[in-house]
């Protein structure tokens, strides 16, 4: 009888893990998906079709940038205080009432008869995409069927390579045929339909809770270690990704078109990523995310060395991205999972940090980048990268 016993128990185990590993990811991943690209089309567009703007509206291009600068402080300061209302109200529909304030956004900026009124639309869309996307990642981790997390959100995430593979260079050529203006109406679009599908889809999200204030998030248990991590790991990226198109113009000669293959091999290397990520699923993400740190950093080195020679540069640059798409997953999976039910306010601080560290990094890089070469950049970011492994390793799993 016990011999029999165990070998049900045994089939029973086996059968469980098949299902889970059969188990499909659900569409409405897809609909993340293009929720994220969305969103990332409107924080890449702006660079290339920065003169353009600067023509139309009478004004010179950094002044232009400063509603990118509006964007990303709007996203941060959004994603820290409202980002907690996800948990009360629930993801799905705080992101289809985000998606509406996106377009709407989008559609100021694309009718804006002068640089302030841009500004002030692009704020509207940051604010818009601070709420958005911690309900993104809530959603992504809510809808993964078990053992198939990280696949999941692996899947959501390659919305930034479709902004960046697809969406930069698309943008370019809208501009080029129907001017800068489209380019925001094509994407405010876009938007609404991907808001329509989140209004169609059926989500199991659970209870309503509480509006977590982002202090109380913050007292959660690994919360302040991993928000550490983050912060290192997204200045590091942003720090030496402002830089290199100017490196290969100024230092190797290169044409400005040349930065768009660097473009394209980091978002194919991220997207790439995509289809290992069912390794992490298998070995955990727990124990792999101060490897992976340590991997990225290894990356940055590597970079250093190859800063002479565009085609190294192109090679590192991809495996850079493909690093980046793990070290994202698991810190989202490892955030996700320390308080499902303030998964909303610990998703809005991870993205506020996101965005400041996209401020200070860019910011703090310049400074060096203007005093020595390009290879230090990368140096420095591998330093970040190791206090981001050694902070991780600190989070109790």
């Amino acid at each position: 009888m016990f011999c029999n016993h165990a070998g049900m128990t045994n089939i029973d185990q086996s059968i469980s893990t098949l299902s889970a590993e059969r188990a499909r990811i659900p569409p409405f991943a897809f609909v993340l998906t293009v929720c994220i690209g969305v969103i990332g089309s409107n924080s890449l567009a702006l660079g290339p079709i920065a003169p353009e703007v600067a023509k139309a509206l009478g004004a010179d291009v950094p002044a232009v940038m400063t509603a990118s600068a509006a964007f990303g402080l709007g996203t941060a300061a959004s994603a820290v205080f409202l980002g907690r209302l996800i948990d009360r109200n629930g993801p799905r529909r705080m992101l289809a009432a985000a998606l509406l304030l996106l377009a709407a956004g989008l559609a100021g900026s694309a009718f804006a008869p002068a640089l302030p009124l841009l500004v002030a639309a692009q704020l509207v869309v940051g604010i818009a995409a601070g709420i958005a996307l911690p309900a993104i990642y809530t959603l992504a981790s809510v809808i993964a069927p078990a053992g198939r997390e990280s696949e999941t959100i692996g899947l959501v995430l390659t919305g930034w390579t479709l902004s960046m593979v697809a969406g930069v260079p698309l943008s370019a050529a809208i501009a080029d045929f129907a001017g800068w203006r489209a380019v925001y109406l094509v994407v405010a679009a876009a938007t609404l339909v991907a808001c329509a599908a989140v209004r169609l889809a059926t989500v199991r999200e659970g209870p309503g809770g509480k509006a977590t204030s982002p202090l109380a998030a913050l007292g959660v248990s690994g919360v302040a270690p991993l928000l550490i991590a983050c912060a290192a790991f997204m200045a590091a990226f942003y720090g030496v990704y402002a830089y290199i198109g100017d490196h290969l113009h100024a230092a190797l000669g290169l044409p400005v078109s040349a930065n768009g293959l660097v473009a394209v091999s980091y978002g194919l290397g991220f997207g790439g990523a995509a289809f290992l990520d069912r390794l992490i699923d298998r070995f955990g993400a727990d124990r792999l995310l101060p490897l992976i740190f340590l991997a990225v950093a290894g990356v940055y080195v590597l970079m250093s060395a190859a800063s002479g020679s565009y085609p190294a540069m192109l090679a590192v640059v991809f495996l850079w991205g493909l690093a980046n798409h793990f070290g994202l997953n698991v810190l989202i999976m490892r955030l996700t999972g320390l308080d499902p039910a303030r998964r909303g306010a610990i998703m809005g601080l991870n993205s506020g940090v996101t965005y400041l560290a996209l401020f200070a990094g860019t910011l703090g890089f310049g400074a060096a980048y203007s005093g020595t070469a390009f290879y230090t950049l990368p140096l420095a970011a591998a330093a970040l990268m190791l206090a981001a492994a050694a902070s991780a390793a600190l989070a109790p799993r």
